[in-house]
């Protein structure tokens, strides 16, 4: 059984939330957009100036002040600091800090104690899914924190979910989602050096798309990146830069639980050197042009 919702959160039961977006990025745009399609109104604020945008307001304290929920998509955990205590004072009991950006395990346990100290409330909150899942109200969130806040902003976070995992205390979403983006990341690793073994060899893409779409490692991954690999089409869905950004929070977590991932660390560095070649903005799909030149 849940336990009672703090005080800070009971004026919340029968009120609607007002819902906030700080980050209008690739997703972060999309799920306003979401809300504004089930009939809400978020208040919303980016680094780069978008007063065109519905709902926005021009600093981080006037979003606060304009919203009881709200939802972060910030690239990195010093700008989620930093959002933060720019808007420190407008923040307090029965306003809810609900971090949808992807940083480091440090960060989510920085950014908890810094909300906490305000009264405000502070769930855990990655998502998986890309652009279009986004767009479509698609995305996963792994939650990570109290049960009852949960329920809370459920009904915010619907509007762009599919699905809703509940993961336990805060901080455990936050490594749950630094996991399976290692995955991510290694999975396409492997399969832009399997794509370059089968172009060597003389045989059309096309073949090993067919094969793998009929073998036991096919995924949704590969169903989703191996045609855009073929095609060159490195449009960014999630960027190489992110993506890397994320293999090191994997390997800082490593680092300090003693563990070797050598697998992990030779992705990463091939993501590195091509970030450093100005590569980074596009998707992480982009490692095939190490394998494959004439996709370059």
């Amino acid at each position: 059984m849940h336990r009672s919702l703090p005080d800070r959160i009971l004026p919340f039961m029968t009120l609607p939330l007002r819902p906030g977006i700080a980050g209008l990025g690739i997703i972060g745009q999309r799920v306003s957009a979401a809300l504004r399609s089930r009939g809400l109104s978020p208040a919303v604020w980016n680094r780069s100036p978008l007063p065109d945008h519905p709902g926005w307001v021009h600093t981080p304290a006037a979003l606060a002040h304009a919203s009881d929920a709200l939802q972060f998509f910030l690239t990195d955990g010093p700008a989620l600091l930093s959002v933060l205590a720019d808007m420190q004072p407008a923040l307090g009991p029965g306003k809810i800090i609900v971090n949808s950006s992807t940083i480091s395990l440090s960060d989510t346990t920085s950014a908890a104690k810094l909300v906490a100290e305000t009264g405000a409330a502070f769930l855990d909150a990655p998502f998986t899914g890309s652009k279009n899942a986004a767009a479509a109200g698609q995305l996963t969130y792994y939650i990570g924190g109290d049960p009852d806040l949960l329920e809370t902003v459920r009904p915010l976070l619907e509007a762009s979910a599919k699905e809703i995992l509940f993961t336990g205390p805060s901080g455990s979403a936050t490594i749950l989602k630094i996991a399976t983006n290692m995955v991510s990341a290694t999975v396409v690793g492997i399969l832009s050096e399997a794509m370059g073994l089968v172009a060597a060899q003389g045989i059309p893409l096309s073949q090993f798309e067919a094969a793998l779409a009929r073998n036991a490692v096919a995924s949704g991954l590969s169903a989703m990146k191996v045609p855009s690999m073929i095609a060159a089409d490195f449009s960014p869905h999630f960027s190489l830069k992110n993506m890397l950004k994320d293999a090191s929070f994997g390997l800082q977590l490593a680092h300090h639980s003693g563990l070797q991932l050598p697998i992990l660390s030779t992705v990463a560095e091939g993501m590195a050197e091509m970030t450093a070649n100005g590569r980074g903005n596009d998707d992480y799909s982009v490692m095939a042009c190490n394998y494959l030149p004439s996709k370059a």
